[in-house]
């Protein structure tokens, strides 16, 4: 089968939003004595919101022995994160594929467990909304990653079979998500997720820095 169509996962893996928000919770916690545990996090990420059965924010005030005030305590989080995140760049490699893949003729589509207000707001940033026919974020579909749910609606927006697709992910549940739709998937781990297990990819790359089109029709088919 021909490869048609590139779906890319948006947290952790056109952006790195996600080691600024585990930064930006860590210090959250200790300020208020705690830490948060690493195992929480690495079984958050890539998750959909709605999978996530206690959030940090849950998670501190069950931990501590102080009454928090929920609404300060997230509101100076939100500030830090947002200081942060709105100086990330596009991940390396990510904008030349992107154009490079534009002008072979090649689909593009978004399949993010995050909602359509952060991560629209993020590629109209960074520029790179134009590169993308479809973004389909949490909004759209019953269940989120893990499930394979975006996948399964982005292919279609698509108009493209599931075996022409090629998916970018950064995490195991984002790789699990691809892989239930039965879609070839490229593993790119970012710091957060560099030491997970991301062996269910059918590739990996330690970043797209010099990933052209040439070398993703060969491991298509490899």
């Amino acid at each position: 089968m021909p490869l048609d169509a590139l779906i890319f996962d948006f947290d952790g893996l056109i952006v790195d939003t996600e080691t600024p928000e585990a930064l930006v919770w860590r210090e959250v916690f200790r300020e208020h004595g705690q830490t948060l545990p690493d195992d929480y996090w690495n079984d958050s990420i890539g998750r959909g919101a709605e999978q996530v059965k206690e959030s940090p924010l849950q998670l501190l005030n069950r931990l501590t022995e102080e009454k928090l005030d929920i609404q300060a305590v997230d509101k100076t989080r939100e500030r830090r994160l947002y200081n942060m995140i709105a100086a990330e760049p596009a991940r390396r490699g990510v904008v030349s594929l992107l154009k490079e893949a534009k002008s072979a003729g090649m689909k593009l589509a978004v399949a993010s467990s995050s909602k359509h207000w952060w991560v629209d707001g993020h590629l109209e940033r960074l520029n790179l909304k134009q590169y993308f026919q479809h973004i389909v974020c949490a909004d759209d579909v019953p269940r989120a990653k893990p499930f394979p749910d975006l996948y399964l609606k982005a292919a279609s927006k698509l108009q493209v079979g599931l075996a022409e697709v090629m998916a970018f992910e950064d995490s195991p549940h984002g790789i699990a998500s691809a892989k239930a739709a039965g879609i070839f998937v490229v593993a790119v781990p970012n710091s957060m997720t560099a030491t997970l297990d991301l062996t269910a990819a059918d590739v990996r790359f330690e970043s797209l820095d010099g990933v052209g089109i040439g070398r993703l029709f060969e491991i298509f088919h490899f």
